[in-house]
């Protein structure tokens, strides 16, 4: 089983992910091409919190799946808006 101290941490790695991610979106929508590795460097990002997301969610109790649950709506929202801008 997972323990708090290991959600806690994820979900705030999660928190810093994505705390980057819009800063290269914003960036991207002002600047268009200026930030392409940075950008792909978010998604990327983005993807590998998803993917651990996963695997941590096999090993953890109901409220935290649930956690974990809000905490991928929000990465993959990101994901998606990232996907659909065009940069």
């Amino acid at each position: 089983m997972a323990t708090r101290q290991s959600v806690d941490e994820f979900l705030q790695h999660c928190e810093d992910v994505i705390r980057f991610a819009k800063e290269q979106y914003n960036e991207a929508q002002r600047q268009e091409h200026d930030n392409d590795i940075e950008y792909m460097n978010a998604q990327q990002m983005l993807e590998q919190a998803v993917n651990d997301l996963a695997h941590l969610a096999l090993s953890c109790n109901a409220q935290q799946r649930e956690q974990l649950h809000r905490m991928r709506l929000q990465l993959e929202q990101l994901q998606n808006d990232m996907i659909l801008l065009d940069h």
